[in-house]
């Protein structure tokens, strides 16, 4: 069994390794952005990425469609944006026997791949056009449902808040995301090699290593990685740090939370931590696995009170104390 086990975990690393190998060969940098985008990508989640526009993160999922022969698709938002613009409509037709009837339209959203660019751009009633399909990967359109085909990611970017003409998103679409992760700047070296890349004749080509039903199985293998019940508390109780009043909450969290983290972030702690258990050659999942976690996942489900925002308080420091503060291992309640 352990053999097995642990061939499970090498051949999951090697795939994973793989497409960040070809990728890598389009992307500069960002190696973290890659590995988060990617964990999203095998836990069945959704990522959402914040930085300023032209940091390559169009690139980055176009290329990734490329590494997996997946359909790929790309929605620019924009503040006249529809969710008919997005799901799809019933439009009228007329049939080979000169009857007009409805046909469904799809959408872009109908792709292995989504690219929802600069998300906060268009109004919040456009941006809940994509809850269904996030959460339930489908849509319904006029009564009627219509399945989107597996695998299903939605790689939403957005500029950050100060930037003019964005709105922020619903907190309910915000909770729909499995990571947030923040791009920065790429350094002197890491610049050089991107002018060098995108300057001459010479455009590399990823190569493609992987296929959607290997995608589907290697999903299945991270949900088959087994968390000890002691491991499965400090998820929890980490996600109730977060939540101010709770006994578990820390000063930070009381003085400047307003709403702490959903379920959600539990389960996105608990699968987050399974991947790189995998990526560490481990068929199990340690407390360091977990805490690795807290930032990306939970970064978005914390909404602060109206002092943290006038204090200039930013998630990751409430989740630093959080972190810092809740005792890895304590007695489970029965």
């Amino acid at each position: 069994m352990e053999e097995q086990a642990a061939a499970k975990a090498a051949e999951f690393k090697k795939r994973f390794h793989q497409i960040e190998e070809e990728i890598a060969k389009v992307i500069v940098g960002h190696h973290d952005i890659v590995e988060g985008v990617l964990t999203c990508f095998f836990a069945g989640g959704h990522a959402l990425l914040e930085g300023v526009p032209g940091l390559g993160k169009t690139l980055l999922i176009k290329t990734l469609s490329e590494v997996t022969h997946l359909d790929f698709s790309r929605i620019q938002f924009t503040p006249d944006l529809m969710p008919a613009d997005i799901i799809g409509t019933d439009m009228v037709s007329v049939n080979e026997h000169g009857h007009r009837e409805f046909k469904f339209e799809q959408g872009p959203v109908f792709a292995n791949l989504l690219l929802a660019d600069e998300i906060n751009r268009a109004t919040p009633k456009t941006q809940s056009a994509l809850l269904e399909a996030m959460q339930e990967k489908s849509v319904t359109v006029g009564g009627n449902r219509y399945a989107l085909d597996e695998p299903f990611l939605v790689m939403a970017t957005q500029n950050p808040l100060e930037m003019e003409g964005t709105y922020p998103l619903p907190e309910a679409q915000l909770d729909r995301f499995f990571f947030k992760l923040l791009l920065k700047y790429p350094g002197r070296e890491e610049l050089q090699t991107i002018l060098s890349r995108t300057t001459t004749t010479e455009i590399p080509q990823p190569e493609r290593v992987i296929a959607a039903a290997e995608i589907l199985q290697l999903r299945t293998t991270v949900k088959e990685v087994p968390v000890a019940p002691h491991v499965y508390d400090y998820a929890v109780r980490l996600v109730l740090a977060s939540h101010p009043g709770s006994e578990f909450a820390v000063p930070t969290v009381n003085q400047f939370v307003r709403v702490g983290s959903s379920p959600r972030g539990a389960q996105v702690l608990i699968l987050g931590a399974k991947i790189r258990a995998l990526l560490n050659d481990r068929f199990n999942v340690s407390f360091d696995d977990i805490s690795k976690m807290a930032h990306p996942g939970l970064r978005h489900r914390l909404i602060l009170n109206f002092e943290g925002e006038a204090e200039g308080v930013t998630p990751d420091q409430v989740i630093d104390e959080i972190v810092e503060k809740t005792p890895k291992s304590m007695e489970v309640a029965a």
